[in-house]
């Protein structure tokens, strides 16, 4: 070390291993904060100190250690600025309603980062690494690899992107086994032989990747959000197998709670979307809901009504409940419904939001959506709790929620049919804001617009409430 008369080695390490705790703590600490929306902005805050923390404690030590070129130092430098600018702008430019894009995109940077760190392991340096360094690295590079292809293309499919979309994999079981087989039997003889770790490390890799594609290929759109979930929990899995490959305090700690945070996450939405979580990481989840199908579909016909009729209706109720959804979040209309809450509750009118645990594209979605919009958070309301509250309502308006209100979820033999849903349809009167007649992501008619409490209010979301809200100020002014 070029600075050994300086500072003793043990030393630095003593005083790197406390500052890796340090933010490891912080990042529990940020975690923590991010259960509530009232303080999920400081635990981002939190985390974001713990990372600045881990990484300038990082370059201290490199720089003490010496193990290091002014090439090298200049690419490092010049990689934390680009990604910072670029995670800065695409953070701030992004559309609420693109922001699984924007997940998927990261889990493809963190997964490959994480593999490519990990091969490093494997391949630097004269003598053959040891077994523990060959299994943690080796499974770095395969949960990372899976994590790098299979974000890319959730991120396509999220995005709308229509040779992705289009993407079709017959006999997907066949290819989900081999890949896997073929994957494990390599990371297995990169273990078994180190001496031809290049080869191994390399096949390992290749099979890995081919498998991220192969595994979220087939899965379809209204699925999405659960793959994100579990991509992610494999993202921090492989940075957590790279940081004991590198032997790193804050890489294991960050990524074993990344991971672990989405293993959970992916198991709420599992069961709030009754599907089992299982036939996700099998890479046959959204066959049902790609099959969709109730070829007679419900009874009766849509009954439509007007911003004026629907004005009246709120305005001379005493309670109203609101159930937001994605077309909402589309529509950019969550500060016109949060502007119609609040003139409802000047007139008197009890107001609260129904939300359900997948209404957007990614839990908590309608919660920030809202919060942006300065809705009270007390107003925001879990399905458990909102649900006892519909047979009270004088009046639910759904603004763009489609699956998670449908009454077939209560009957056996339909894409949703188990699925958690808001019984919006126990409401003394429900309206609904729809772009137009389409039908869900599960593939199906909701048989809540069939209901004879039902009607339609047809178009974009955003017009149309402001249009309801023109006419409750004209019927209160």
């Amino acid at each position: 070390m070029i600075y050994d008369n300086w500072i003793p080695a043990s030393t630095v390490d003593v005083v790197a291993w406390c500052v890796y705790v340090l933010a490891a703590v912080l990042f529990v600490m940020g975690l923590h904060y991010m259960n509530s929306p009232k303080t999920a902005r400081k635990g981002n805050f939190v985390s974001a100190a713990g990372m600045v923390i881990a990484v300038a404690m990082a370059f201290v030590k490199l720089f003490i250690d010496g193990n290091f070129s002014k090439t090298a130092l200049v690419l490092l430098v010049a990689g934390i600025v680009v990604g910072a600018v670029a995670g800065v702008v695409s953070a701030k430019k992004v559309k609420m309603t693109d922001m699984p894009q924007l997940v998927s995109v990261f889990n493809t940077v963190g997964g490959g980062a994480a593999a490519l760190v990990a091969l490093n392991d494997i391949l630097a340096g004269e003598g053959s690494p040891s077994l523990v360094v060959l299994i943690t690295a080796g499974l770095g590079v395969m949960i990372g690899s899976v994590t790098f292809t299979g974000s890319l293309v959730a991120a396509g499919k999220l995005q709308g992107i229509k040779w992705v979309k289009k993407l079709r994999l017959p006999g997907k079981s066949v290819w989900n086994i081999l890949f896997i087989v073929l994957t494990v039997a390599a990371f297995i003889m990169l273990c078994v032989q180190p001496e031809h770790r290049a080869l191994w490390s390399i096949l390992t890799t290749v099979f890995a990747l081919c498998y991220g594609l192969v595994f979220v290929i087939p899965i379809g759109g209204a699925d999405m959000p659960v793959v994100i979930s579990v991509l992610n929990a494999c993202t921090g899995t492989a940075v957590a197998m790279s940081g004991l490959a590198i032997d790193n305090v804050a890489l294991i700690v960050a990524g074993a709670l990344v991971g672990a945070a989405g293993v959970t996450l992916s198991v709420l939405m599992s069961k709030a979307m009754n599907r089992p979580l299982m036939s996700v990481l099998a890479g046959g989840f959204g066959g049902a809901n790609a099959a969709g199908g109730d070829a007679e579909g419900p009874e009766g016909t849509m009954k439509e009504t007007s911003a004026d009729d629907l004005a009246v209706q709120l305005v001379y109720a005493d309670k109203v409940i609101f159930v937001p959804g994605f077309g909402l979040a589309q529509a950019q209309a969550q500060r016109e419904l949060a502007d119609l809450g609040e003139l409802l509750k000047e007139h008197g009118v009890e107001v609260e939001y129904a939300i359900h645990p997948v209404a957007g594209r990614m839990p908590g979605h309608m919660n920030v959506l809202l919060a942006e919009a300065n809705v009270p958070y007390d107003e925001l309301i879990d399905l458990d709790d909102i649900n006892p509250q519909f047979p009270s309502a004088n009046v639910s308006l759904v603004v763009g929620a489609n699956d998670v209100t449908n009454p077939a979820a209560r009957k056996p033999g339909t894409p949703v049919s188990g699925m958690p849903i808001l019984d919006v349809d126990k409401s003394q009167n429900v309206v609904v804001m729809k772009r137009g007649r389409g039908k869900g992501y599960a593939g199906i008619e909701n048989e809540l617009y069939f209901e004879d409490n039902t009607q339609m209010l047809f178009g974009d979301a955003k017009a149309s409430l402001q249009a309801v809200i023109a006419a409750v100020k004209e019927l209160l002014a």
